[in-house]
Formats: C-alpha cells, sequence, structure tokens
C-alpha cells in the first residue's frame, strides 16, 4: 500500500518514512526543499535499501499539488507534515505562517477530495494546548490561547480538519505531539535544520561541538522547579512509529469517527536545565550556555497524558532522555565527521 507522505525531506517526515517501509507500506514523498534538502532520503535509502521518491513541489500552489496526486491516484493514505515550524519566526512574520501552513493544508484536502482518499493523518502540535495549567494534558483539554502564530496555524488547522471531517468521508487522525528529539540509531538521519536552530536540542549539539559558540537558555524564572521551561522530550524514532501505527488503525478500520485525537509524548515532564545535564552526562562535555530572559512565544510547561494512544493504537514510547541526547549526539558527531572526510 502505497503512503504520500508530504514534508518527507524533513527530520520527523524522513523518520517516518523509515518505519513505514520497514512495516511493508510503500511511500513516495512531497517537499518543496525550501526548509529541508534530499540528504535524509540518502540516509533513508541507506537504511531501508529502498529509494523514495521526491516531487519538489510547493503545496501552496494547487495546480503543482493537484499533479502529484493525479499521477499518485493508488495511495490509501497522506501523512501531512509539511509546514514551517519555527515559533520565534513565526512571531515575527505571522503572515508568512499563516499563508504557508494554512494554503498547504487545505491544497492537500482539497486533492484528498477530489481523488477520494481515505485516510488523513495531520502532524499537530501540543502547542495547541496554549498555557495550561492541566497538567498532563489529555485530548480533551480545552485549547488555550495560542502563545505563537505557529501554534495558531495549529489550532486552525485541527479545526479545518475537524469541519472538512463532518461532511466527507475521508478518516483522519489529528497527532499532537510534544518535543520530538534525538536520532536514528543507525546515525544516517538526524535533525538537519538548514541556518541556526531554535530547537533545543540541536542548539544543544551545536554548541558541543563548536558551531555555536555559546547558547541561551531562556527564561530561569519560571515557576517550575529549577525556574526553566518544562517540555516533553520524546524521541523521533518513537514519533514516527506512532505515525505508522495510526495509518494501520484508520486502514483497519479501528477509529469510532471520522476524526480522532491522539498526544504523542512520554508523560513525563523535562525541564531545560535537566536536558543539559542529560546531555553533558551522556557527553562527557560541558555546555557553554549563559542564562537569559523569556523568548516570546514559549509555553511555560507541557507534558503529555498518552494513555489514549497506548490503548487505542497499541502504543508506547521506548527511548528515555539520555537516549534521545545520545543518538542526538552521535547524529551531530557525524556530521561533523563527514565534513572533516570531505
Amino acid at each position: 500500500m502505497k503512503v504520500l507522505v508530504t514534508g518527507g525531506c524533513g527530520y520527523i517526515g524522513s523518520h517516518t518514512i523509515v518505519d513505514l517501509i520497514n512495516h511493508g507500506f510503500d511511500v513516495v514523498s512531497v517537499d518543496s526543499n525550501i526548509r529541508s534538502t534530499t540528504q535524509l532520503l540518502d540516509g533513508v535509502e541507506k537504511i531501508t535499501g529502498k529509494k523514495v521518491r521526491n516531487y519538489k513541489v510547493d503545496l501552496c500552489n494547487l495546480e503543482d499539488t493537484h499533479a502529484v496526486f493525479h499521477e499518485n491516484r493508488d495511495i490509501v493514505g497522506v501523512i501531512h507534515f509539511a509546514a514551517l515550524k519555527t515559533v520565534p519566526e513565526s512571531v515575527a512574520d505571522p503572515l508568512m505562517y499563516f499563508h504557508n501552513n494554512l494554503t498547504s493544508l487545505i491544497n492537500v484536502l482539497k486533492c484528498i477530495k477530489e481523488f477520494n482518499i481515505p485516510h488523513f493523518v495531520f502532524s499537530s502540535s501540543c502547542s495547541v494546548y496554549g498555557n495550561t495549567t492541566a497538567l498532563p494534558v489529555v485530548e480533551e483539554t480545552p485549547l488555550g490561547e495560542a502563545q505563537s502564530p505557529y501554534a495558531r496555524t495549529k489550532q486552525m488547522g485541527e479545526q479545518i480538519i475537524e469541519d472538512y471531517s463532518r461532511v466527507n468521508d475521508t478518516q483522519s487522525i489529528l497527532l499532537r505531539y510534544f518535543n520530538p528529539v534525538g536520532a536514528h540509531p543507525s546515525g544516517l538521519i538526524g535533525e538537519l535544520p538548514l541556518g541556526k536552530p531554535d530547537n533545543l536540542v540541536p542548539v544543544i549539539t551545536q554548541t558541543a561541538i563548536g558551531k555555536i559558540p555559546k547558547m541561551v537558555v531562556y527564561g530561569t524564572d519560571y515557576d517550575t522547579r529549577d525556574g526553566s521551561c518544562v517540555r516533553d522530550y520524546i524521541h523521533v524514532t518513537d514519533i514516527a512509529n506512532a505515525h505508522t501505527r495510526a495509518m494501520q488503525y484508520l486502514i483497519d478500520h479501528k477509529n469510532a469517527s471520522n476524526c480522532e485525537i491522539f498526544n504523542l509524548g512520554t508523560g513525563n515532564g523535562v525541564t531545560v536545565l535537566e536536558a543539559i545535564k542529560a546531555f553533558e552526562k551522556i557527553s562527557g562535555v560541558k555546555l557553554n550556555y549563559t542564562t537569559g530572559p523569556r523568548r516570546p512565544g514559549d509555553v511555560i510547561e507541557i507534558y503529555a497524558n498518552n494513555n489514549r494512544a497506548k490503548e487505542k493504537l497499541g502504543w508506547t514510547p521506548e527511548i528515555g532522555i539520555e537516549d534521545c541526547m545520545r543518538t542526538a549526539w552521535q547524529w551531530e558527531v557525524s556530521l561533523r565527521n563527514k565534513v572533516l572526510s570531505n
């Protein structure tokens, strides 16, 4: 069975392609490569032995998007990752985020409807919950005020899909994941931010290896156990496996409604300073970091209740914070070694 993965050249998309192939699916990718390269697909081929075709298409262009669906009429489902995802950038340029993230989603749904694609999995985010005090969050936790335009695009994306699902036959799943980190244990694919990273773990590894001279911990005066933000860090291969399980769940007609929601997190909150200590422990590298003011758009504390995904999808996260850091560091070192060998 063939699955179309949008954003397949990206961090989570590439890991999900590996998991899909390992579970017997045929995969095609769509990625504009404005924030990615096909380098990770080369890694996918080395891991799986399968060459995955990528259509270099901007999903905001309906005609080009339509052409991809027309050429792949046999797909059984779509997993939609393609989106801009940097919180600070979204704060600085909200219109770019609303245009890109929502137009691309609408175009994909238009094609899903026209070509009668039965299954759709959407990459959502725990950012939809905002600054909630109801922790750990369950899927029924009321959505709070979005703390960034990026988060608002995820809230609006979910609402678009829910409204679409009420009047169409497509079966959809919204996966709200927390903070994906780490890299494939092979060391062949991992997080590959173009330019300066905003996510914590690549900032940590790039600081440790010398790409970034000093990192900043934004905010140490929050009402948390050590004053820094709390996040639920979950390994990217665990996240990837949940997408495969979600697609199979829909194919097996196990869903009770046209649109279901699942949290994907470990259920454990880790502070930024604790994450730094975990990295220092596994790497033996003392990080050069300083503390700074709070960063606009950051939620104070968020972690998941993942019982629904465990019960319905049969999914359990298997990798802890230290192994998340270990694989992320192995990936960073492999990138440096590749540069040195060239």
